[in-house]
């Protein structure tokens, strides 16, 4: 069970590595993509307008009047839900409010567009919001004009204040009017029953007095209703009495006494100055705890409470006049009252006595009629309300911040911070894709597996990017390891000893194929073998420019002449190193190399060399390569290292073994040992090889000397290359 979980961990760590190596691959790609995305956020946050901001904040009211917080303290709280904010949010952004905006500041003569245009405009810029945990309410306007924003900010809530003042005031005038039309009908229903209550009152000669009116009976009556006369007089008399006695005692008392007198009394006076006195009281509590929380004297919220107590007293002094002067009334109508119930009394012995049905009759009149009173007191309250309502209605809004005109460097649009970061992020992630997408649309060989995989050949050697040429470059170079490791995997690949020509090709052409032909031909003279090299691209001969030789004499002369080997084969600086270059160009390069005269040179240089490495042109472009394939006896092809894709690579060794060639191995050219983790065992040789300072201070010939391993020119005896 431990095994299978190490072999996951090491699966699971691989794959991280491939991915990893795909990055290190293709970091060209992932640095130009970012660099694009971000230069193009840059240059797009560049060319973005710069947008301003100004903003107010506002405390919202809800409907409701100034005292309504002495009266019922959960009312306006129970309105202010999140409903509520959500419905005001809508009307602040309203087409009706926007338009009182664009009339007031006049946009759209100022923006030069249409009025359609200019509210399209302002409904874009402007944002409300909630201030979190508060009743506060924030309007924002983001516009290119740093110079429009403050006046649009305030006009905004100015306007939406002045449209729920109109609201108010328009639905308040309604129900004024409405109520109106009521208390006339209501007035028509009154004075019809007063007529009828009127007459059958002097018919049946009962007194009305309002709804504490008594009943008057004739002469004629018994007993019980003489009684009952005698009763509504002394009746009468004792309220005469109580309230003359109750109005001499507040015949001394100033205002203040006479109101506490009066409201302990109970009486009906009391409630008209009971609702001031109240008021008065909650006004001039609400200015102390005003004063103890620290709020100065000249605050306009002390000086509003001092107007509305002053006004309060003011009525509270009329009122008590009235009072007065109600009570002075109202003792000399009970005055008249008693005296003429006396009167009556005595007079009324001889009148009739009143039926019961009359009375009756008389009775649900009378009660008919204080029905219709009271609803028409009623609808006269609702009204004095109403109109009274405007001077007593809290304001819409409260402002807490005033809109600011921003400085020139205060924009809050484009945010560079902002898009430079998504930009970067955007272009990391793209150009991670694509480094991704760009791997797996690649069919290039990658590793030594794709080519064992698909051509069924070994690779015999691996040869790092940017090696030179070795016989150019003084002192040890640990670039010659990878040509030694070919030229060992070359002798130990090859079945017969005596397979000693052997063609180099690849695919196309720039895969290395000329300058790993001259370091493994240098590697292997300096190994004290002799070596000839042979220049057979007569398409683009490229190896006598590694020895600066003059190519006009050579491969082609021959072939097409009767000169000798030895007229054409020169000895390079390199010992036990030989070239035959390719001579003069011919116009048909396949039909030359297809001759019987250079399958007999190349079996007659096999007996003269150790090794005959022979140069040719890239096998899919021309037949030059497969010809020389069929001649010699192996072929080893260059493959640089993504760069051919796989499918190119199988037609190479098909090219090869279509003409009866045999494909010796591969050699992967050009690899980044140092970043592609796969060959990083391949760079172990790069510090184990590496020379030291004093190394580098000998003398090439003194590197040779060092060089293990090195043997006399042998001819082809069949032992080893080393």
């Amino acid at each position: 069970m431990q095994t299978n979980n190490n072999i996951n961990a090491s699966e699971a760590n691989l794959h991280a590595i491939d991915y990893w190596q795909v990055v290190k691959n293709r970091y060209g790609i992932i640095i130009l993509t970012f660099l694009l995305v971000l230069l193009t956020a840059a240059v797009i946050t560049y060319v973005m307008p710069k947008m301003y901001e100004s903003k107010v904040v506002i405390q919202i009211n809800p409907d409701g009047q100034k005292t309504s917080a002495l009266q019922v303290g959960d009312n306006a709280q129970m309105m202010m839900t999140r409903q509520f904010f959500s419905t005001q949010f809508s009307i602040i952004k309203s087409e009706e409010t926007l338009k009182r905006v664009n009339e007031q500041l006049k946009l759209s003569r100022r923006w030069n567009m249409s009025d359609k245009d200019a509210l399209a405009m302002l409904a874009s810029i402007v944002k409300t919001k909630q201030e979190r945990g508060t009743d506060l309410i924030e309007i924002s306007v983001e516009h290119r004009d740093r110079e429009d924003v403050r006046p649009i900010a305030e006009q905004v809530a100015k306007s939406y204040g002045q449209r729920r003042t109109d609201t108010l005031n328009k639905r308040r005038l309604e129900m004024i009017n409405i109520f109106k039309g009521k208390r006339r009908v209501q007035e028509d229903k009154v004075e019809d029953h007063r007529s009828r209550l009127y007459s059958l009152s002097k018919r049946l000669k009962i007194p009305y007095h309002g709804k504490d009116g008594k009943f008057y009976a004739g002469r004629d009556a018994d007993a019980n209703e003489s009684n009952r006369a005698s009763t509504a007089f002394e009746d009468a008399k004792r309220a005469k009495d109580q309230l003359e006695s109750f109005v001499n005692s507040l015949s001394g008392l100033d205002d203040h006494a006479l109101i506490v007198t009066l409201i302990a009394s109970g009486r009906p006076e009391a409630a008209a100055v009971k609702a001031d006195h109240d008021q008065l009281n909650g006004y001039k509590q609400l200015k102390a705890t005003a004063l103890t929380s620290g709020i100065g004297p000249k605050h306009r919220s002390i000086i509003g409470l001092e107007v509305s107590i002053k006004e309060t007293n003011e009525r509270l002094s009329n009122t008590v006049v009235n009072v007065r002067n109600k009570l002075a009334e109202d003792l000399k109508i009970f005055n008249k009252n008693v005296e003429k119930l006396r009167l009556d009394t005595l007079n009324e012995k001889g009148d009739l006595m009143v039926s019961a049905e009359e009375k009756t009759k008389f009775g649900k009149v009378r009660v008919d009629y204080e029905r219709e009173v009271a609803i028409l007191d009623a609808i006269k309250q609702a009204e004095f309300t109403e109109a009274i309502g405007e001077d007593l209605e809290r304001e819409p809004l409260e402002f807490h911040e005033r809109a600011k005109t921003p400085d020139v460097k205060e924009y809050v649009s484009p945010n560079w911070t902002l898009n430079m970061g998504l930009g970067a992020f955007a272009g990391l992630i793209f150009g991670v894709g694509i480094a991704f997408a760009l791997e797996f649309m690649d069919t290039s060989v990658k590793s030594l597996e794709d080519v064992e995989r698909y051509l069924q050949v070994p690779v015999l050697a691996v040869v790092p990017r940017d090696v030179g040429v070795l016989h150019q470059q003084s002192g040890a170079s640990p670039d010659a390891e990878a040509y030694r490791i070919l030229r060992t995997n070359i002798e130990f690949n090859r079945k017969n000893p005596d397979d000693n020509a052997i063609t180099v090709v690849s695919g196309g052409a720039g895969e290395g194929k000329s300058t790993t032909l001259v370091n493994l031909s240098y590697i292997c003279a300096q190994g004290g073998y002799s070596t000839l090299m042979i220049d057979a691209d007569l398409r683009r001969p490229r190896l006598h420019t590694f020895f600066e030789i003059n190519n006009t004499v050579g491969l082609t002369n021959y072939l097409t002449t009767d000169l000798m080997l030895e007229d054409v084969i020169l000895q390079t600086p390199v010992d036990n190193l030989f070239f035959m270059p390719s001579g003069i160009l011919p116009a048909d390069a396949a039909g030359i190399l297809n001759s019987r005269r250079m399958s007999e040179m190349v079996q007659d240089v096999k007996q003269r060399f150790d090794l005959v490495l022979i140069d040719s042109p890239p096998i899919l472009g021309v037949s030059d390569a497969s010809v020389l394939a069929s001649e010699v006896d192996l072929t080893m092809i260059v493959v640089q290292h993504r760069k051919l894709p796989r499918n190119m690579l199988v037609r190479v060794k098909q090219a090869v073994e279509n003409v009866g060639g045999t494909v010796l191995g591969v050699v992967l050219n050009n690899v980044d040992v140092r970043s592609d983790s796969q060959y990083q065992y391949y760079t172990s040789y790069y510090t184990y090889y590496a020379p030291s300072e004093m190394d580098r201070e000998k003398t090439s010939a003194n590197a040779m000397e060092s060089a293990p391993g090195a043997v006399t020119q042998n001819s082809n005896d069949g032992n080893d290359l080393y």
